[in-house]
C-alpha cells in the first residue's frame, strides 16, 4: 500500500487528531529525554516546544469540525513554519558556534521574554537553562535542533496536504 493511498483512506479529522497528539507527544519526549539525559534546554529549544504545543492545539481545533477546521489548520501551519525558522536558526547557530550570536547576549528579544515568562510559571516544562549553540544530544549525526527541523518540515508537508484536501472540498 502506497503512502498516497493510505493518506486517502484517513479522514481529515483522524489526520488532525494524529498530528495534534503527535505534537504533544514530541513535547513529552523532549521533556523526558531532557530529564533522563540531564540536558539543558535553551530559549530556542523552549520556543520550539511552545510551537509544538501550538501545532497540537491548532490540529485539535481543526479536528473539531468543519467551521473551525480552516482556522485550526492555519494555526498549526503557521506554528510549523515558525518552527522551521526557529530550528533552522538554532541549527545554524550550532554550526557557526560564534558566542557573539548566542541567545541571551544583549537585551532579551520578544521570544526570550516569552520563554522567560513561561519558565517562571511552569519551570518543569519551559525553564531555559542552556545555550542555543550547544549540541548536547546528537543522534545519527544530527542535533536535536536538526531533528526538530525535520519534524517541523514534516508537519508543514502533512498539514498542507490535509488543508489542500479538506479545504478543496468546501
Amino acid at each position: 500500500m502506497s503512502l498516497s493511498s493510505l493518506c486517502g483512506r484517513i479522514s481529515d479529522r483522524t489526520a488532525c487528531l494524529v498530528l495534534g497528539f503527535g505534537a504533544f507527544a514530541l513535547v513529552g519526549v523532549g521533556v523526558v529525554l531532557g530529564e533522563a539525559l540531564r540536558l539543558n534546554p535553551c530559549p530556542l529549544c523552549i520556543f520550539q516546544r511552545v510551537l509544538y504545543l501550538a501545532i497540537g492545539c491548532g490540529a485539535l481545533i481543526a479536528a473539531a469540525g468543519r467551521p473551525l477546521r480552516p482556522w485550526g489548520l492555519l494555526i498549526a501551519l503557521m506554528a510549523a513554519l515558525g518552527g522551521i525558522a526557529a530550528a533552522g536558526y538554532q541549527g545554524w547557530l550550532q554550526w557557526m558556534a560564534d558566542p557573539a550570536l548566542e541567545c541571551g547576549f544583549g537585551p532579551p528579544n520578544l521570544m526570550e521574554q516569552t520563554v522567560e515568562w513561561l519558565g517562571e510559571r511552569w519551570p518543569r516544562l519551559f525553564l531555559a537553562t542552556g545555550f542555543c549553540s550547544s549540541k548536547e544530544w546528537v543522534f545519527l549525526g544530527l542535533s536535536m535542533a536538526h531533528w526538530s527541523l525535520v519534524a517541523f518540515a514534516g508537519y508543514v508537508g502533512v498539514l498542507a496536504a490535509v488543508a489542500r484536501r479538506s479545504l478543496g472540498r468546501s
